[in-house]
């Protein structure tokens, strides 16, 4: 009995593990995707600072941008997880396959880091001198 539990609690640990691996690697993703395309924007980010708009104004729409993709993703991955909710509840015991803490944990939980990874890029897009911006395009 003993060797049962401590199997089941290291297949506990690795798919943990394998969570979190996956978020990390997740984020990052969205990090380099919102950089490079505000990276790529820079031109018209000089221009919205030359004609007036806020540092606040430009991290809005860098963080729109990066918050519309996680939504995008979000909606997607809760639609295909109640699509597979009745294939995936043969495999648990004990849980509901639609129980509500997952279903608003881990959205929430996604939509926190799409926040985060997409704050670097908006900060560093919000700060753009809109000569060199202008004069490098």
């Amino acid at each position: 009995m003993t060797t049962y539990v401590q199997a089941g609690v290291s297949g506990v640990m690795i798919g943990g593990l394998y969570a979190v691996m996956a978020l990390g690697l997740a984020s990052l993703g969205l990090y380099g995707v919102i950089s490079y395309s505000a990276k790529q924007r820079t031109r018209e980010i000089g221009v919205r600072v030359a004609l007036g708009a806020s540092e606040r104004d430009v991290m809005g729409l860098i963080l729109g941008q990066g918050l519309a993709v996680a939504l995008a993703g979000i909606g997607l991955g809760l639609a295909g997880a109640v699509a597979m909710s009745r294939v995936v509840s043969a495999f648990l015991v004990g849980v509901s396959a639609t129980a509500p803490i997952t279903f608003a944990g881990v959205p929430a939980l996604l939509l926190a880091v799409a926040i985060v990874a997409s704050f670097v890029p908006a900060r560093r897009a919000s700060r753009v001198d809109p000569v060199d911006a202008l004069r490098d395009g």
